[in-house]
């Protein structure tokens, strides 16, 4: 499947995916998972100021709390997994750049696969997590490092709540090939040229409440803010045409397996 970029995409997988995984309930002795519908309110791409409803699906799964495939997570293995403590290498896939609204006149950014090592931690309340990953396919390279730490609490029998901080860090190249405007771009777009010559960190936090209707279905809102810093700030696609601070929100409705 080829996919481009629009980062309500990206940013969203996140908040939205990591909420769904809270609970399952099994499915056999082994398999355990949730799939989920709904939409996301969020920017256009990476900077922008224009938002709209996107709609999403959402699946999540795991086999023997081993291997586990996710549009959140990837596929991987967690070849450690011990006392809460798990090391799984993954293959995922970083989305790209539209060329619409107001960067038309810029290049296609086509995203690609991802090759990652993945540490997390649970520990009582909180869960934590950090990755590295590097594209092998597509226009992107270099590398991303993430980390987020989330709080758990099951507010009553049936409801749940999140939130907790994320840090993002994306080295030269990757944010040189989303930020970056070309002298071709800047003639088409009248924007100005600009190159990326740092790395650049985003930090934010996300927050979700999910309600359980019964123990296999659920709905679940999200809530989650980003601010871009560095170069991807200081760029004219980010300074100009859009913000350098991004909100997302939206609603899901979940059937846990």
């Amino acid at each position: 499947m080829t996919y481009t970029y629009t980062h309500r995409r990206s940013l969203t997988l996140a908040l939205a995916f990591g909420s769904f995984a809270l609970s399952a309930t099994a499915l056999g002795a082994q398999w355990e998972g949730t799939l989920g519908a709904g939409a996301i309110y969020a920017p256009d791409y990476l900077g922008s100021d224009d938002y709209e409803w996107t709609p999403f699906p959402a699946f999540e799964a795991t086999y023997d709390d081993t291997l586990f495939v996710s549009m959140r997570n990837g596929i991987g293995w967690n070849v450690i997994n011990r006392d809460g403590f798990k090391v799984a290498p993954f293959i995922g896939y970083t989305f790209g750049r539209d060329d619409t609204g107001d960067i038309s006149n810029l290049e296609e950014v086509d995203g690609g696969a991802t090759a990652g090592l993945r540490i997390s931690y649970q520990g009582g309340s909180w869960r934590y997590s950090g990755s590295a990953e590097t594209p092998f396919t597509g226009d992107i390279d270099g590398y991303r490092l993430a980390a987020s730490a989330t709080y758990v609490n099951r507010f009553s029998e049936r409801t749940v709540i999140t939130f907790g901080p994320e840090l993002a860090y994306t080295s030269d190249k990757w944010t040189d090939a989303l930020f970056s405007v070309s002298p071709n771009e800047s003639a088409r777009s009248g924007i100005a040229a600009y190159e990326s010559d740092d790395g650049a960190f985003s930090v934010g936090a996300n927050a979700s409440l999910s309600y359980y209707l019964t123990p296999q279905w659920s709905v679940t809102g999200v809530l989650g803010v980003s601010k871009l810093t560095g170069d991807a700030s200081d760029s004219p696609i980010v300074d100009d045409l859009g913000s350098d601070v991004q909100w997302r929100t939206g609603a899901f409705i979940n059937y846990h397996f």
